[in-house]
């Protein structure tokens, strides 16, 4: 019983220091997965700023709620577009473990049925330097497509240089 206190206790500290504002139901078993998922996305979060400080990003995007409450993907890319940190929900949307795609580019998720024009559209705004919002048919790691909600935006340093690319991504209809 004094393990459940001290669970308890620990579990709680953690949350209050997040910033969550819903609780997960009072079942072991659901609360658990919820307390894994938390726990991926703090450490996200955690690398994320790290990456930021790094870098020396001009702003600071909310990434508490990008990823706690609407639930996106975040992928982060260097200026030649290689990947540099996926946030560890990825899996869920298309099977690959962010281990997997860091180093790659984002043309590793499109196939034969992506649409050239929204991919044209997607490399014409990266090369700008503008941000841009598409809709896009993606590649799971199994071969399955899904239509992916992107908004991405070039990440520029204090001094206006571009340090790294944003992606936020969800999977929809």
């Amino acid at each position: 019983m004094m393990e459940i206190e001290n669970y308890d206790a620990a579990a709680n500290k953690f949350y209050n220091a997040l910033n969550i504002k819903s609780l997960p139901i009072n079942s072991w078993d659901i609360y658990a997965s919820f307390f894994h998922e938390v726990c991926n996305s703090h450490n996200d979060v955690n690398q994320l700023r790290k990456l930021a400080k790094k870098n020396k990003w001009s702003y600071l995007e909310n990434f508490d709620e990008e990823l706690f409450q609407k639930k996106h993907i975040i992928v982060v890319t260097d200026q030649h577009l290689k990947i540099v940190h996926a946030t560890q929900n990825i899996r869920e949307m298309n099977g690959y473990l962010p281990e997997e795609v860091v180093g790659k580019k984002p043309k590793i998720f499109q196939g034969i049925g992506t649409c050239e024009k929204t991919s044209k559209a997607i490399g014409l705004a990266v090369s700008n330097k503008k941000p841009f919002e598409v809709k896009i048919l993606n590649y799971r790691k199994d071969n399955s497509t899904y239509m992916c909600w992107i908004k991405g935006e070039p990440i520029f340093n204090k001094t206006g240089e571009v340090v790294n690319f944003i992606a936020y991504e969800k999977e929809v209809a």
